[in-house]
């Protein structure tokens, strides 16, 4: 595939399409653990995640927290019932955490800024990472003065013509606008995309990789699109496992040392299977579940969705052969 005399890790389009319909994946797996060896170690960073809201003003084609399903029994977390979630990620030696739920704006600037402050106060170790969508420019930067250290804000998909059709009402140069303010306001910034969404092609996902590949994110997520009952798309094929790893390799190749989680997608497929698949395709983070058990149920962005825990995580982590760490596990992007 790869030009042996090259010393870049660019990839063309034709290059990684080729990878993408290749017979096998072995060439890829191998480059892309060669990368991932020299540029992030042996190390797995683990992120505690608080999914606090399934609530969503979007309409996203593909998502159960869509605005229009009805179906859903919605919550919201208190302030306090957040801080009790960090506070059980904390005591289990956890230093990151992420705050996520849909784009919920009954959650005011004001509001997320307190909950910052809370966690800096009595977590001073922890990094935080927001990933609550698309909010008014302004309070980026008020979320950043109040502590916030990483956003996640996934691309979802790089063809502006897909992205427009799957989220109704949302525009594509939107997003890419504010991906580039988070990193001027000095975020660690995480990006992500589908495998898998319907009407995808190979194209699409080549200009994945080179949208990443471009950005250079600090964290770059990506998982199969897998199908919820009560979304216009209930009825669609879930995203290949395979083609997933192969994305997943191609980050790694384009990034270097991006951190790049095993999805909980991709364990919602098969729970240590699909982790350490995701390990041995160049992964170097898991998420596990902080959210309350009695939220963790309704969130349901997709069906069967597994509940990753640290012993799961654990567990694929010493199958890959890889070592476990609690910390922070900061960009290394300089």
């Amino acid at each position: 595939m790869a030009n042996a005399t090259s010393t870049s890790s660019d990839l063309g389009r034709e290059e990684i399409r080729q990878y993408l319909v290749a017979p096998s994946c072995d060439e890829l797996l191998a480059r892309a653990e060669g990368v991932r060896r020299k540029c992030v170690g042996d190390t797995v960073f683990i992120r505690g995640l608080v999914e606090f809201s399934n609530w969503c003003a979007r309409n996203c084609l593909y998502c159960g927290l869509r605005r229009d399903n009805r179906a859903l029994k919605r919550y919201r977390m208190s302030r306090a019932e957040i801080l009790q979630a960090v506070r059980a990620l904390a005591e289990k030696g956890i230093h990151s955490v992420v705050l996520q739920s849909g784009d919920d704006l009954s959650y005011s600037r004001e509001t997320i800024c307190g909950l910052l402050n809370d966690i800096k106060r009595d977590h001073p170790p922890m990094a935080v990472t927001l990933s609550i969508g698309e909010r008014p420019m302004d309070d980026y930067q008020a979320f950043r003065d109040a502590g916030a250290d990483r956003y996640l804000l996934k691309h979802e998909t790089a063809s502006p013509e897909l992205y427009e059709k799957m989220h109704p009402g949302q525009s594509f140069r939107q997003r890419m606008e504010i991906l580039r303010r988070l990193r001027e306001l000095g975020y660690q910034v995480g990006v992500g995309g589908m495998v898998g969404l319907p009407g995808q092609t190979l194209n699409d996902l080549a200009s994945d990789i080179l949208f990443i590949q471009e950005f250079q994110p600090d964290m770059a997520g990506i998982g199969p699109f897998l199908p919820q009952a009560d979304t216009p798309l209930h009825d669609q094929s879930a995203g290949s496992e395979a083609l997933t790893l192969r994305m997943l390799a191609l980050a790694r190749i384009v990034t270097k040392n991006a951190h790049l989680p095993a999805t909980t997608a991709l364990a919602s497929l098969d729970p240590v299977g699909g982790l350490l698949a995701g390990l041995r395709a160049g992964c170097n983070v898991i998420m596990i579940s902080g959210t309350p058990a009695m939220y963790c149920i309704d969130y349901k962005i997709y069906d069967k969705r597994a509940r990753v825990s640290l012993e799961v995580a654990r567990d694929a982590i010493s199958a890959a052969g890889r070592i476990m760490s609690l910390e922070r596990g900061d960009s290394l992007k300089k």
